[in-house]
């Protein structure tokens, strides 16, 4: 189900995909609201549910309530985060579109450097993430090691780090959707269709609450999307 709500398309669209978010929506928005309070620019927030089987969908529809800027978009079950992402951007109606996920560990407060790299020029703007806060030994040596694969079996330039934190946009979010892919492999998408991309390290915090949502087994599925997609 989703909630439209007929009003001026606003200047910045800002998705967030969730699945057993609870604990991290209202931190979420806080934090977020008081970072777009530093710009003077409309927005809304896209929230994507993607088949939560916690609170978070009545979370959701408090918040939508009580909120004007914030809709949700329900999906039937669990699709995934890239699917939900993907649905999020379909929905959202902005000049600009930032993704980030709901467990903080995106700081919203990257995004007035977004909107500026945008307003000088950039049609995507990627956040690079220095050092992940609470990766083991183990996951960030598999994060490398995809990653000198995808560079070695492709010539999609996926910087290390890229994650789904980034400013995109309207002609570049039409342009991605506009891909027939049913399997995406967003980051390198999101690369391969070729506007001028600005890239803004930063260190990611740690989850706010909850654990991580990618198991060791998603992660190898998303890997071989990635490579399968992106080479001969």
């Amino acid at each position: 189900m989703t909630d439209f709500r007929q009003s001026l398309p606003p200047t910045l669209s800002i998705v967030v995909p969730v699945f057993n978010e609870t604990a991290n929506l209202r931190p979420l928005l806080t934090r977020t609201r008081a970072a777009l309070h530093e710009l003077d620019t409309t927005y809304e927030f896209v929230f994507v549910d993607d088949g939560s089987t916690d609170d978070t969908p009545q979370q959701l529809s408090h918040v939508a309530d009580d909120d004007p800027h914030v809709r949700v978009v329900r999906l039937s079950r669990n699709f995934g985060h890239q699917a939900a992402l993907v649905a999020g951007l379909s929905h959202a109606r902005g000049d600009a579109v930032i993704t980030m996920d709901g467990d903080l560990q995106h700081p919203p407060e990257l995004i007035p450097l977004f909107v500026t790299a945008w307003r000088q020029g950039a049609d995507i703007v990627q956040a690079i993430r220095r050092a992940p806060a609470d990766e083991s030994p183990v996951k960030r040596t598999g994060s490398r090691l995809f990653y000198r694969l995808l560079t070695a079996v492709t010539r999609v330039p996926v910087t290390p780090g890229a994650a789904d934190f980034r400013l995109m946009t309207r002609e570049t979010v039409n342009a991605f959707l506009a891909c027939g892919e049913r399997v995406r492999f967003n980051r390198g998408l999101v690369r391969w269709i070729g506007f001028d991309c600005r890239e803004i390290p930063y260190d990611a915090e740690p989850r706010h609450a909850g654990h991580s949502k990618y198991s060791w087994r998603a992660m190898f599925r998303l890997a071989g999307d990635a490579i399968f997609s992106f080479s001969s």
